[in-house]
């Protein structure tokens, strides 16, 4: 098979399948990886599809943008990463934690904690949760309501987190492409006010499944560089050597 015809094999089976590993390509094709990762570099410059962690996605996949949609879905997951991010919280601490359904998990963590906390959110689920503990001040930012988010954006909650510097803030993102080094949401007002926090916080964290690996936003808030640790549920070799190599720790 001519490279040529091997393009457009694979861009056919992204379009049908969604998305497509180098692994199984490199199988399917009986070349080497590298020569995959070659073929998706073309295929993504041409409009093809869309390089990601380990693979390519098609241009037209999206992930769900609604928050409440993905609060009982992972969970597992989201757990195992709130609680290494919890290990990182320390009593006295003034924390931010954005909209993300990590932080749920993380918010459930200080609630039933012994750590006496303030902590700061946009979002509404997190700020329900911390209210149960009392030892926990727990601080909304206002803003426009956002159903969608579960919480509050905008220029008002932009303004309240403008002068605050933060201990720790941990954040959430739409998609991790470690291919272009962006981090990245759909919304520009979500993208704001993260982008604000990360630069405010004297320790920031990116919280994010390995899920979001293979997902892609919009708009880049962030680099991975601008993170003190990449917190995930699915720390292997590989992706330490590859988010290491742009600037910051794997957890």
């Amino acid at each position: 098979m001519f490279a040529k015809e091997r393009q457009d094999a694979i861009a056919a089976l992204v379009k049908a399948e969604g998305r497509v590993t180098v692994t199984s390509l490199a199988q399917r094709f009986d070349v080497t990886e590298d020569c995959i990762r070659k073929d998706l570099k073309l295929l993504d410059s041409e409009g093809l599809l869309k390089r990601v962690y380990g693979g390519a996605i098609g241009t037209t996949i999206a992930p769900e943008r609604d928050v409440s949609k993905h609060l009982n879905t992972h969970v597992a997951e989201k757990k195992i990463i709130a609680e290494k991010a919890y290990e990182y919280i320390s009593s006295g601490d003034l924390v931010f934690l954005d909209i993300s359904t990590t932080n749920i998990a993380l918010a459930e963590l200080i609630a039933t904690g012994n750590k006496r906390l303030t902590v700061v959110s946009n979002m509404i689920d997190v700020l329900r949760i911390l209210a149960r503990n009392p030892m926990v001040t727990a601080i909304c930012t206002g803003g426009n309501v956002n159903l969608e988010f579960d919480g509050f954006l905008g220029a008002t909650a932009l303004a309240m987190v403008e002068p605050i510097r933060f201990d720790k803030a941990f954040i959430g993102a739409l998609s991790v492409d470690l291919e272009n080094d962006a981090v990245t949401t759909f919304d520009v007002d979500d993208g704001l006010l993260k982008k604000r926090v990360v630069t405010n916080a004297s320790h920031s964290y990116l919280v994010a499944d390995a899920r979001k690996l293979s997902t892609d936003g919009n708009y880049v808030y962030a680099r991975m560089e601008d993170f003190d640790a990449f917190i995930t549920d699915k720390p292997t070799p590989a992706l330490r050597k590859q988010v290491e190599a742009l600037g910051t720790k794997l957890v």
